[in-house]
């Protein structure tokens, strides 16, 4: 008898427990459903989240409880004044979202679809869409802002969190790898390049760009029709298209330095020997390969590879360029030179080819400062030590100069090439082209 009045005073209290959820479910909907949700309101609706949590026992109501907890980011954002300058409502916005509460959201609201695709109710499906559509900008600037403060694994964290909100963005999810890649999180980097491979993502396409009449600056645009209606409206001018590249290759090499990283040269040279099989002719990929040699140390394959790239494209100026970083990042500086002077014959306006080559030029500079300085005696020996330190630093930069100022001359507004040169110009006594650089601003 004992034990039967235990068990229907177990069932009570269950049955009491579900009532208590029903009603704390009723009032979350009830100021969910709010045209507006603030203050007092709002308060209320993180109370009730707080309560529900621990009773939701059966399934719909464990995912409900969790998308109405999900969303508060989302309801507290809503709620922010929006007469407020777009800093403040910035900063407003980054007290309450964090990478954890928007990989959360995600969670919560792909649950919610997921249950209401299987039971056929859409209770909230649309809202969630509309949800997703008008958050997503916000989370975007804060993934944009988490990179720009070098926090890159927060940002790969919420820029894949926003990828499972929009599977269909498959750039976002390219951009998460990167993140992750530079945050040093190869793992989660790994996972991503490994799932954009999976997808057969390029990233190909074409941006269609026209030059702003006011800025003077050129605007890019995904859309052909924005562009073009730009251009209608008359704030426009100079219309003219860009191919995107695929980015397929780059995937996969970056696939294969991160098996290197992680000490599976092996396995990462199968990776790329299988791509280079399904795309034999794909110039990227085999430039990929030279890159995983040249990690590994194996400059007889490397130069293969590289030899082989240029037999399929010897006139291609960026990949000349491309293949004169790679050499300059290997100290391999005299074939650094060569392509860099090569990319610049193929486009004499190759403003980055023209600041890698000076700058390249430029290297020894540092080493040279250096020895002049550790110089300190006032002996003959010393002063012709210093002397022929001082000759080898001026031809150095009666080398660079022509090249800074051609780089000048294709982009007189960057101020970085115009402080190089003013220093070129001071050190070798040129007060007049001093003068006249001074006199631009």
């Amino acid at each position: 008898m004992k034990i039967q009045q235990i068990i229907i005073a177990g069932a009570l209290l269950v049955s009491v427990n579900t009532f208590a959820q029903k009603d704390e479910l009723k009032a979350l909907k009830k100021i969910y459903n709010k045209e507006e949700i603030k203050g007092a309101d709002l308060a209320d609706y993180k109370s009730l989240v707080e309560k529900v949590q621990p009773l939701a026992v059966e399934e719909g109501d464990k995912v409900y409880a969790n998308f109405y907890k999900c969303m508060i980011p989302v309801l507290e954002y809503t709620a922010i004044d929006k007469t407020m300058t777009p800093l403040q409502i910035q900063l407003a916005f980054a007290k309450f979202v964090s990478p954890k509460a928007i990989t959360e959201l995600a969670t919560g609201l792909n649950a919610t679809l997921e249950h209401e695709k299987k039971t056929g109710k859409k209770i909230q499906t649309e809202d969630i869409n509309e949800t997703i559509s008008s958050f997503k900008p916000e989370l975007l600037n804060f993934a944009v802002k988490l990179g720009n403060e070098k926090k890159y694994k927060e940002s790969g964290d919420v820029l894949y969190a926003i990828y499972q909100l929009d599977k269909k963005d498959q750039e976002t999810l390219y951009y998460a790898a990167n993140y992750e890649a530079n945050g040093k999180d190869y793992d989660k980097a790994l996972q991503y390049y490994k799932e954009l491979r999976a997808l057969n993502y390029t990233g190909e396409g074409t941006l269609y760009i026209a030059k702003n009449k006011v800025s003077g600056v050129e605007d890019s645009y995904a859309s052909k029709s924005v562009r073009d209606n730009m251009i209608q409206i008359g704030t426009h001018v100079y219309p003219r298209d860009e191919k995107i590249p695929s980015k397929k290759g780059e995937i996969i090499r970056n696939i294969a330095l991160i098996l290197i990283e992680q000490g599976k040269s092996e396995e990462a040279k199968n990776a790329i020997t299988e791509a280079r099989k399904e795309n034999p002719d794909d110039v990227d990929l085999i430039v990929s390969e030279a890159n995983i040699y040249l990690n590994l140390k194996d400059s007889v394959n490397y130069k293969r590879l590289i030899s082989e790239a240029l037999e399929k494209r010897p006139n291609d100026e960026v990949l000349v360029f491309n293949l004169g970083v790679t050499c300059a990042n290997a100290n391999q500086f005299e074939d650094a030179e060569k392509y860099y002077n090569k990319a610049i014959e193929l486009k004499p306006d190759f403003l980055n080819a023209y600041i890698n080559l000076a700058d390249l030029i430029l290297k020894p500079d540092a080493k040279i400062v250096d020895d002049m300085n550790k110089i300190k005696g006032s002996s003959d020996s010393e002063l012709k030590k210093y002397n022929i330190l001082k000759d080898q630093r001026q031809k150095l930069f009666q080398k660079a100069m022509p090249i800074y100022e051609k780089a000048h001359q294709l982009d007189p507004k960057d101020e970085d090439i115009k402080s190089i040169l003013k220093s070129v110009y001071s050190y070798l006594e040129l007060t007049d082209k001093v003068k006249a650089l001074k006199a631009e601003n």
